[in-house]
């Protein structure tokens, strides 16, 4: 598979805006590692090979735990996670995998539990932001590690 064009180089300044909104995730008070599995969650849902492998690259980099990565996919059955990212795993799901009748009551009252109104309305901005970049990325079809060096994700030692 090869990349089938470079939205980088032919929409710079939209590319730029969503970078930017990247970049102001680091300034809410979600927690770094929940940030990082909500990433690889959405990114595994939606099939972005590209995504999947930057994120968990980041993971690496920032101390996640490698166990952990491996069970992103089967968070449900795992004992590794917290309530809180239990949490925002299943929120990321449900706004991942839109229900034909919206994100059920249940789902919506049980992230309340864990996080407050501005956590919540920010972890929602940051699903639908990786959402935005896997719907890019699997477009164009974005080569995985293609981008590792400009990233500097190749200091995650995962070859």
């Amino acid at each position: 598979m090869s990349q089938r064009l470079n939205y980088f180089q032919q929409s710079p300044e939209l590319t730029k805006k969503l970078v930017e909104l990247g970049a102001l995730f680091q300034k809410t008070t979600l927690e770094q590692h929940i940030r990082e599995l909500v990433e690889i969650r959405a990114s595994q849902l939606n099939g972005c090979a590209f995504c999947v492998d930057m994120h968990v690259k980041q993971a690496k980099i920032h101390g996640e735990r490698e166990l952990r990565l491996h069970h992103v996919a089967i968070w449900r059955e795992s004992t590794l996670f917290s309530p809180r990212e239990r949490a925002a795993l299943a929120w990321t799901e449900a706004l991942t995998q839109l229900p034909a009748h919206g994100v059920p009551d249940e789902v919506f009252e049980h992230v309340r539990t864990q996080y407050s109104e501005k956590e919540l309305s920010d972890l929602t901005f940051q699903i639908g932001a990786i959402n935005a970049w896997n719907r890019l990325n699997v477009a164009f079809q974005m080569v995985p590690g293609s981008a590792d060096k400009m990233f500097g994700l190749d200091k995650a030692g995962l070859e």
